[in-house]
């Protein structure tokens, strides 16, 4: 199976996310922003950073780059999507997610290892998980913050969209302690916490972010089969 992961002007963890792909038994693709074209993929990841500077808003311009026409095409098609940090930030820019990240709560830039707990297997993403596993994976973010309306909070949380949920405290003011939705098909998540960073035992806090790279590749050869 082929994730594409894909290339902004100022992405930061684009390799990390085709290596967890590599580690989970997938074939990753570099896909580049520029190119309105997926290369065949199966699944597509958008990584962490600081795509385009991060100016205007975080994922405001990333949203126009010419993959983007096809991520979206693809991802309304049915096509698993996965969102890290900024890769969430620019999910809801281009609206295949609802709801926005801002400023966190305290004014600071934070980087911790971030208990959560897994709220949905529901997705393509998070299938290898178990409803209510508690996992801990890398949180690194200045605009982590999730916010939406109240009825949009209600909808999530009433659809079973909340995906992951921050446990420990709250790191960055998102509302109701949300750290990961998805859309209503279920193959689109984006959460702000980085589990390409949680993949290897000598690296980072453990193995806990491998599973939502092996879900996606169950999920796509169960398809094709």
């Amino acid at each position: 199976m082929k994730v594409g992961v894909v290339t902004f002007p100022g992405s930061l963890d684009d390799g990390d996310a085709r290596r967890a792909v590599t580690l989970a038994g997938g074939e990753a693709v570099a896909l580049w922003h520029a190119d309105a074209d997926l290369r065949g993929v199966d699944a597509v990841v958008l990584p962490g950073g600081f795509s385009y500077g991060d100016y205007l808003r975080c994922g405001a311009i990333a949203r126009f780059a010419p993959v983007m026409t096809e991520v979206v095409r693809a991802a309304e098609g049915g096509m698993p999507v996965l969102g890290i940090c900024n890769g969430f930030q620019v999910l809801c820019e281009s609206h295949l997610l609802p709801g926005a990240l801002v400023r966190n709560d305290h004014q600071k830039f934070l980087c911790k290892d971030q208990r959560l707990r897994v709220e949905s297997t529901a997705t393509a993403w998070t299938a290898d998980f178990t409803a209510g596993q508690e996992i801990t994976i890398p949180l690194k973010n200045g605009e982590g913050g999730f916010v939406a309306d109240e009825a949009t909070l209600d909808r999530l949380e009433g659809e079973g969209r909340v995906v992951f949920r921050y446990l420990g405290g709250n790191p960055n003011g998102s509302l109701r302690d949300i750290a990961g939705i998805s859309n209503e098909r279920g193959n689109v998540v984006g959460l702000m916490p980085h589990p390409e960073h949680a993949v290897e035992e000598l690296f980072g806090p453990g193995l806990d972010g491998l599973g939502l790279f092996t879900s996606v590749l169950k999920a796509g050869l169960g398809a094709i089969a």
